[in-house]
């Protein structure tokens, strides 16, 4: 409760990037990242998993430290999107689904300003190779991001 006796809003970050929480969103996050990346097809597809095995392959616990390096920066990028969720007649994974270019927008934003520092040139190779069609991609996993906002929601 605030001063006024009103409930205050949980944000985002609070919500998932706390330690009770931190371990197991990262946990899910990399399955839905995981799951995305399986069920993408064709030429597309085959590029999007190749780059995903390369950066994978270099080192195996890359996507996990990815998330959590990237989950403080993510959640407040996405906590106005979520504030409005939340005060909307609709579930969360709803109202993100139907904001999805704004989610993308917000998301893409920080990977890239993360990608200009990257030190690992095969990592910054592959992800300025498939930046071109990332915000589909991103605006296609909004529907799974959504539910797991809402797993983890008060």
């Amino acid at each position: 409760m605030d001063a006024k006796g009103k409930p205050t809003m949980v944000t985002l970050n609070e919500l998932l990037g706390g330690t009770e929480n931190r371990s197991k969103v990262i946990h899910d996050c990399v399955e839905l990242i995981d799951a995305e990346v399986k069920d993408k097809s064709g030429l597309a597809g085959m590029a999007i998993k190749a780059g995903y095995a390369v950066v994978n392959g270099i080192k195996p616990t890359f996507t996990a430290e990815a998330v959590d390096h990237l989950l403080d920066d993510f959640a407040r990028a996405l906590d106005p999107t979520y504030q409005e969720a939340k005060a909307s007649n609709k579930t969360v994974a709803a109202y993100l689904v139907e904001h999805k270019s704004r989610v993308a927008d917000a998301l893409l934003a920080i990977t890239d300003a993360k990608v200009q520092r990257a030190k690992t040139p095969a990592v910054v190779k592959t992800y300025e190779k498939l930046r071109g069609t990332a915000k589909q991609h991103v605006e296609a996993a909004v529907p799974r991001l959504g539910k797991l906002l809402e797993k983890y929601d008060r």
